[in-house]
């Protein structure tokens, strides 16, 4: 346990900073409003939820729309899940069709700034037309149920648009965040097999225009599978159009009505999204979600954790190149029949208060985000926020990391002027909907704290034998029961996705992550204990950023490691051995740097390169990281160093270092 021990110590100082005895009730007029009122209401629930599982889960389905009735609740052959055996229903129509029947067909459904400061609102009826002709549009390019749709698009409607329209045809979508570089896209659309890209010719970031169509050209080859891509026009900027493969979006829309596009049946594992997280290794995971487990899992966690209302104005702000904006920007939301705001851009332009202006602007009752941002916010200063006008907000949430109680202070005071309730939510792109958070109306919050589980979620920390541990103990987190909304697998490796998540507890979920619960059950987490780093809420394996590094000309070898970092959680540093007799300097590291952001995308850049003559290894050729992860953050104890291959080895890197 000594990694885990070691990558929690910084949060360890944040943990007792908020003793457990601190607690901070929901205000009472909330939580008179909200759908769980009180403890009694939730451990209610819990204890249904517990007892009787697949009833429970049962309910929650009965309220989304099914073509077909399922046969069997679930069926668990460890470690594959199957829920909702037999039932048909289609996630697009669960999100647009059913709320079209009734007053909601005029109601907005999103309401889109981009960042030069245009400005889109689509009803549901306007959505759900823009949908259905768009699908229409696929289905004459050829693409049927079951054939794989890449997305690499900005933060604008038509990418919300494109994912519902391959929902309603039945064809697996996997978005691809506008931040990866153009050997990314390849490496994804490879894995997948996607037959058609989505994308457009740029986006907005910080003024900049992103060449978005410029990086696919450059990512599919002769031998590529998708065989055709649609081309948003969004900021202008000249793109190279391949005759036969490429076709604008606006002239395919003209060509095409709303009608004759029924949402298709799709059996409830059927797969609806294919979703690329970082591993261990250096190859990214497909994280597979299937359509009816992970549409009951959104809806319901949207609606409790968020107490979504019919009048609220819902903003998370993730992109939905991430799995938050798949579960908590597109699905659940949009299957409680929320209004939901998107922003393309960055939240600093053109000045640090564009977040607290499109709050003011639009009125938004529930504003969901990162705690990186939160950490940035307070850099930039309270003067920012507190220029707008803020009292719209009734409830806050964070999403991607632990936030520090020092940052949820300021949250709540500065954002929410001590009177909203902050969901600290716990949750992976390969559980599907959120795990661990406070019931805003129920549950007292603990700054730091994700408090509970959701109902339905048994979670539990362990040792390393599996068995449970003290509370004020760490631990490994893991899941002891299936959910709908888990991942049903990595697309095309089985093999991958037993070993990684189920081989060390067979039949338990092995969630990667650290945690310590206390005296109260509530649960604190400290990040990942594996290489898999957390930069800004973005998941990024040491083994991707080591196989960038070592792909460059002048590098031998590399090895990663993540420094705690007050803005974005971690940074990452890498030590890199140089080839021959080449020499480090400042400019080596920069055109560095820039190779891994052209390999990764700019996110996965090092925040500093060490050279190093050697890198620290056991005497069977293993990195010792625990030893770089002590020197990159000035720790003089490096523990047993008795596998050392070469001891004096430190002595030099610390050398180095000064």
């Amino acid at each position: 346990m000594d990694t885990m021990e070691e990558r929690a110590a910084v949060r360890d100082k944040d943990i007792m900073m908020a003793p457990a005895e601190i607690r901070i009730a929901p205000p009472r007029g909330f939580s008179r409003a909200a759908y769980v009122k009180n403890m009694e209401e939730y451990e209610s629930l819990y204890r249904e939820a517990e007892m009787d599982p697949e009833g429970f889960w049962a309910r929650v389905a009965g309220e989304l729309a099914w073509f077909k009735p399922w046969e069997q609740v679930l069926d668990w052959q460890v470690p594959f899940a199957e829920w909702f055996v037999g039932g048909q229903l289609n996630a697009c129509y669960n999100c647009l069709d059913r709320h079209i029947s009734t007053w909601r067909k005029n109601k907005a459904a999103l309401i889109w700034e981009g960042e030069p400061g245009d400005t889109r609102i689509l009803t549901y009826l306007e959505l759900y037309r823009e949908v259905c002709k768009f699908a229409n549009v696929l289905k004459r390019l050829g693409i049927r149920p079951g054939d794989r749709v890449a997305i690499y698009m900005p933060l604008v409607p038509e990418a919300v648009v494109a994912m519902l329209a391959c929902a309603r045809i039945g064809a697996p979508h996997t978005v691809i965040f506008a931040g990866f570089s153009a050997e990314a896209v390849r490496d994804r659309v490879l894995d997948a097999q996607a037959k058609l890209v989505i994308t457009a010719d740029g986006g907005y970031r910080r003024g900049k225009v992103i060449p978005l169509k410029e990086r696919v050209d450059e990512a599919l080859g002769d031998d590529s599978p998708a065989n055709r891509v649609i081309v948003l026009q969004r900021t202008g900027a000249p793109v190279t159009m391949r005759p036969e493969r490429d076709h604008w979006w606006h002239d395919l829309m003209k060509d095409v009505t709303a009608s004759g596009c029924p949402a298709e049946p799709v059996d409830s594992e059927h797969p609806l999204y294919i979703l690329y997280t970082s591993g261990t290794t250096g190859k990214p995971k497909g994280i597979l979600h299937t359509t009816g487990g992970y549409m009951v899992g959104t809806y319901y966690t949207t609606k409790l954790v968020f107490d979504l209302k019919e009048e609220d104005i819902y903003w998370c702000t993730a992109d939905v190149g991430w799995v938050t904006g798949h579960s908590y920007t597109v699905y659940g939301p949009m299957a409680n029949g929320a209004t939901v705001v998107a922003y393309e851009g960055a939240p600093d332009y053109p000045e640090p208060d564009r977040f607290w202006k499109i709050i003011e602007d639009h009125q938004v009752s529930i504003f969901y985000t990162a705690p990186t941002a939160i950490r940035s916010f307070m850099k930039w200063g309270e003067e920012w926020p507190q220029r707008r006008d803020l009292r719209s907000l009734r409830l806050l949430g964070t999403v991607g990391e632990p936030i520090n109680p020092a940052a949820w202070e300021w949250y709540n005071q500065t954002i929410g002027r001590g009177r909203c309730p902050i969901v600290d939510t716990w949750w992976q792109t390969e559980t599907g909907m959120i795990m661990i958070s406070p019931l805003p109306g129920a549950i007292p919050a603990k700054p730091g704290s994700g408090t509970l589980p959701f109902p339905g979620v048994i979670a539990e920390v362990v040792d390393e034998g599996g068995r449970p541990v003290q509370p004020g103990k760490k631990g490994l987190l893991v899941i002891r029961r299936p959910w709908p909304s888990m991942l049903r697998g990595i697309w095309g490796d089985p093999k991958r996705y037993q070993q990684q998540y189920w081989s060390q507890f067979p039949g338990i979920y092995l969630t990667g992550d650290g945690a310590v619960q206390d005296e109260d059950g509530y649960f604190w987490l400290l990040g990942r204990v594996d290489d898999v780093l957390n930069v800004s809420g973005h998941r990024l394996g040491t083994a991707e950023v080591e196989s960038a590094l070592v792909s460059h000309p002048t590098v031998a070898e590399a090895a990663v490691i993540g420094r705690p970092d007050e803005i974005t959680g971690q940074a990452v540093v890498a030590f890199v051995t140089l080839r021959g007799s080449i020499a480090g300097d400042d400019k080596l590291k920069s055109d560095l740097q820039d190779h891994v952001g052209r390999v990764i995308g700019s996110f996965a850049k090092p925040r500093e390169i060490k050279f190093a003559a050697a890198l620290p290894k056991t005497r069977s050729g293993k990195i010792m990281r625990r030893i770089l992860r002590k020197i990159a953050v000035g720790d003089p104890s490096v523990g047993d160093i008795t596998t050392l291959e070469d001891p004096t080895l430190i002595a030099r890197l610390r050398e180095e270092e000064d």
